[in-house]
């Protein structure tokens, strides 16, 4: 199989993350717990997780990390800090449901800042006229999960600032390949996953969060246990339950690999295998790819349409034979109503750190054969 699902999930993990994983579940039990050795290797493995991110992701405080389960869980956390009933919310054309969905159950105001895919000025633009200080956040993502189009998130915060609008930043898709840097941001969260390029296991995220963070979940936290309620602190009013020690210990070594190989090479390698997809896929008849001129402003994640077939189709097809990839609207119907894809949505393929050259061509092959019917 060639995996190409890697915004889903790099399916392919670093070997570290393996190791990691099976001495944690021989070596460690709960943080925070007591004070035996399997215990205190545990709570060890937790902060040296925090410590890792905090460098990556140059978080001044350690105590800002909030282990979660993925990034939807932490996206839960930071809306329902922020939003009330009717509150006024800003969010970029392409947004993914872990985003859309909290807002709606929540009853917010959503005022969605549209602008053409691949146009990084227009969607600036978007947010500087829609962004008013009765806003009551702004959500964006660094990179849309279907299109691999790359936001400006930077200037966004910039605008929030300026105003005075609290900003939630979804980095699914930017953590571990493009620079997030939270000092420069000042987001008042950042979500992540662990599983996508951070390539720890399923099951894990980590929320940058500020003291407005507020539990969504409520129970033991070993500390502060006479309280009744969750503890006023970070991480530890976010942290309720036993943690996953064994997908801890993962991201933590996934975060090694990335800091070993660095979010700026991991990039380019993406890039540069995207591109050649892309240029290879154009050439095609039948086929309409949705690629950036010249590549700027979109990381490893490309779509396409084939004229002949839906894309749930294609994506079968190219299954059987034998390349991993999603088809459909992936979670972001919002992404899709702002390209114009709603109806069919898109073949996607995402590449990672593990993907080769020779996957490429093979691939662009592959979908040469499905578009002549071969």
């Amino acid at each position: 199989m060639i995996y190409l699902d890697s915004a889903a999930t790099t399916f392919q993990k670093p070997d570290t993350v393996e190791r990691a994983v099976s001495e944690a579940l021989r070596t460690m039990s709960s943080p925070g717990r007591g004070g035996y050795a399997c215990a205190m290797r545990a709570a060890e493995k937790l902060y040296e997780c925090r410590e890792r991110a905090a460098a990556l992701f140059n978080v001044s405080d350690v105590e800002r990390v909030a282990v979660t389960f993925n990034a939807t869980h932490g996206l839960n956390i930071a809306i329902r800090s922020l939003v009330r009933p009717g509150d006024r919310v800003v969010i970029s054309g392409y947004e993914h449901n872990s985003v859309l969905r909290p807002l709606h159950a929540v009853g917010a105001d959503i005022t969605v800042a549209d602008s053409p895919v691949f146009d990084y000025e227009a969607a600036i633009l978007a947010f500087d006229r829609l962004i008013e200080r009765n806003t009551r956040c702004v959500v964006i993502n660094h990179v849309s999960n279907v299109f691999g189009f790359e936001l400006p998130v930077y200037e966004v915060s910039e605008l929030c600032r300026a105003r005075g609008v609290p900003l939630i930043v979804d980095a699914s898709q930017s953590a571990g390949v493009l620079k997030v840097d939270a000092g420069e941001l000042g987001a008042d969260f950042i979500a992540m996953p662990g599983h996508k390029g951070l390539y720890g296991p399923q099951g894990t995220g980590l929320l940058i969060a500020s003291d407005k963070a507020a539990p969504i979940l409520y129970g033991g936290s070993g500390s502060d246990s006479r309280n009744p309620d969750m503890p006023a602190y970070l991480p530890d009013k976010l942290e309720a339950g036993t943690h996953n020690m064994p997908g801890v210990a993962g991201l933590c070594a996934g975060m090694g690999f990335v800091q070993s190989k660095t979010p700026e090479r991991i990039a380019a390698h993406e890039t540069a295998l995207a591109r050649s997809m892309a240029e290879e896929l154009s050439k095609l008849r039948g086929v309409h790819v949705f690629s950036a001129p010249g590549f700027v402003h979109q990381t490893g994640v490309l779509s396409f349409e084939l004229d002949a077939m839906s894309s749930e189709e294609a994506g079968e097809k190219l299954g059987e034979m034998g390349f991993a990839v999603r088809a459909g609207l992936h979670c972001s119907p919002l992404a899709h109503r702002s390209v114009g894809t709603i109806k069919r949505g898109t073949v996607r393929a995402s590449v990672s750190a593990f993907n080769s050259k020779t996957e490429i061509a093979a691939f662009a092959e592959a979908v040469e054969r499905i578009a002549r019917g071969v």
